[in-house]
């Protein structure tokens, strides 16, 4: 099949964000297929007008990009403001605040969207970053139950602060002490959970927490 830059263009895109077409085609809503068959067989000869909509503003990228744009179209893509806002992708799993939840899976089901300008006053990397949903009490104050919560997955020197961390079979949202040389203290906000000491091979630290978002 002729290289098309459509397709070349898609996957760079996933590549840079890190996220497998078959993620990308569950957030459409499609067979998690659809993506791998555009872009290895040509199946469809284009993405939908709607699927490429979607798929440019979660890598904040000009439509363009991802396809020709329909004859009769009206819609004028502005250039000079594709950059002012990323779409971070929501994950289909859920960082316990309380005992120990099991990961569903992470799998992309939606975005919410970043003044690109904001993420890089935090000195945060798009591609680094995904939101997850709080369940459980033991972070309350500082996060409730339901709360979205933004995760960077930068690789960092471990430091103190609220991360998430899978212990286990289980992720969890917690506070970490690194003061004892071998040990990492998992440590909850909510005075009615006392802290963890865990060996410091058995927590797998995913990212740590920059922003959250909530109802009041």
């Amino acid at each position: 099949m002729e290289s098309d830059p459509a397709r070349t263009r898609l996957l760079q895109l996933a590549d840079e964000r890190r996220v497998s077409l078959s993620r990308l085609s569950q957030m459409l809503g499609k067979n998690s297929s659809y993506l791998q068959q555009f872009v290895r067989k040509g199946s469809p000869r284009r993405l939908e007008e709607q699927d490429r909509g979607m798929l440019a503003r979660f890598f904040g990228v000009d439509e363009r990009e991802l396809g020709k744009m329909k004859e009769n179209s009206y819609v004028i893509p502005d250039q000079s403001r594709k950059r002012d806002w990323i779409d971070v992708p929501r994950l289909m799993v859920g960082a316990s605040a309380g005992p120990g939840a099991d990961p569903d899976g992470e799998l992309v089901f939606d975005t919410i969207r970043f003044s690109w300008r904001w993420l890089r006053s935090m000195g945060l990397q798009p591609g680094h970053l995904s939101t997850i949903v709080v369940s459980g009490d033991s972070m309350e104050p500082s996060l409730r139950d339901g709360d979205e919560i933004l995760v960077d997955r930068t690789l960092r020197p471990l430091r103190d602060g609220i991360h998430v961390v899978r212990v286990g079979d289980s992720l969890l949202v917690k506070r970490l002490d690194t003061g004892r040389p071998g040990k990492i203290m998992l440590i909850s906000d909510n005075p009615a959970y006392p802290p963890v000491e865990c060996a410091a091979p058995d927590v797998e630290v995913i990212g740590r927490v920059v922003w959250k978002g909530g109802r009041i």
